[in-house]
């Protein structure tokens, strides 16, 4: 699986503590292999956000992406539950 990062998401994740984006790093080793590993919770947004997935870094943290392809994703952001109000 191949992960491509928008600005927005880069930007999220610098702003993140040190202790989540460690648990960041593990999560998306588990989704490079399955991304719909049960640990991840990933599931299908709804709304305007229906063309978008998530999934759970730990209880608070989110990373929001899109499937482009078959093999292929875009992270475009990551944060707690707010990040559906600013996405």
């Amino acid at each position: 699986m191949k992960i491509l990062y928008s600005p927005q998401f880069a930007r999220d994740y610098r702003k993140l503590p040190y202790e989540i984006k460690e648990k960041a790093k593990e999560r998306e080793k588990i989704f490079i292999e399955n991304p719909f590993d049960q640990r991840l919770k990933t599931h299908r947004l709804h709304g305007r956000f229906r063309e978008f997935w998530a999934f759970s870094v730990d209880y608070r943290f989110r990373i929001i992406f899109r499937f482009l392809g078959e093999k292929e994703v875009r992270f475009y952001a990551v944060d707690d539950h707010s990040v559906y109000k600013r996405f």
